[in-house]
This record gives C-alpha cells, structure tokens and sequence, in this order.
C-alpha cells in the first residue's frame, strides 16, 4: 500500500505534526510491505531542520522523521523552503527538497492521502 502523509503545521507551538510524525512512525514500524512518503508543506518544512535542541524529555521532529527517512520518504516543499529562508544544507540528512508537481504524482500515485 502507498500512503502519502502531508504536514502542514510547524514542528513546535502547535501538535498537529507531532501527532503525524508519530502515526508515521508506527505505520513504518508495523508494517513493512507499506511505501510511506511524509511530504513536508508550509511551516512543516521545519519539521527536518538538522541540529534541533530540544529539552529533555520534550519530543523532537527531526528524530521522530529519522525511521521514515530509512525506510519512506520524506519531501520538503521547495517554494515552501524558500520562503523560510531554509536551504537544504539545513535539512537534515535524507530529506529532498520537492516540488508541488511531485506532490501532485504521489497523491494521483497513493492508496491513501493522510493530511494533518
């Protein structure tokens, strides 16, 4: 099965993409024959940023994002990135800038399109 899993909301202040960082992290721990893709739109693309210092004990998207990145994909939006100011040599090891005409293929490609 392809799941497409599309984030939207910034790593921190709100828990709408923790909350999908971590049904992504199940769905690629529980099951192996899935092809999971997370595509990181809007403030979400900081989701990926390497180098994140969280407190001990508080959760981090950049190590929530690391077993899908082994395993899926994780898609950050280019004209989001930029925006931000964000290059890719600030993403984190594995994340790819994309674009929304990727976007585009892998939602007409997916079994399921989960949007948080």
């Amino acid at each position: 099965m392809k799941i497409l899993m599309i984030l939207n909301d910034p790593p921190y202040g709100s828990e709408r993409s923790y909350n999908g960082l971590r049904l992504a992290g199940s769905i690629i721990t529980k099951s192996e024959d899935t092809d999971l893709t997370v595509f990181l739109m809007g403030d979400a693309v900081a989701c990926a940023k390497a180098g994140q210092k969280t407190p001990n004990g508080y959760y981090n998207t950049e190590r929530m994002l690391k077993p899908v990145v082994g395993r899926g994909a994780v898609l950050l939006c280019g004209s989001c990135m930029d925006a931000r100011g964000l290059t890719e040599a600030e993403m984190m090891e594995g994340a790819k800038r994309s674009t929304l005409q990727e976007l585009m293929e892998l939602t007409l490609a997916a079994d399921k399109v989960i949007v948080f």
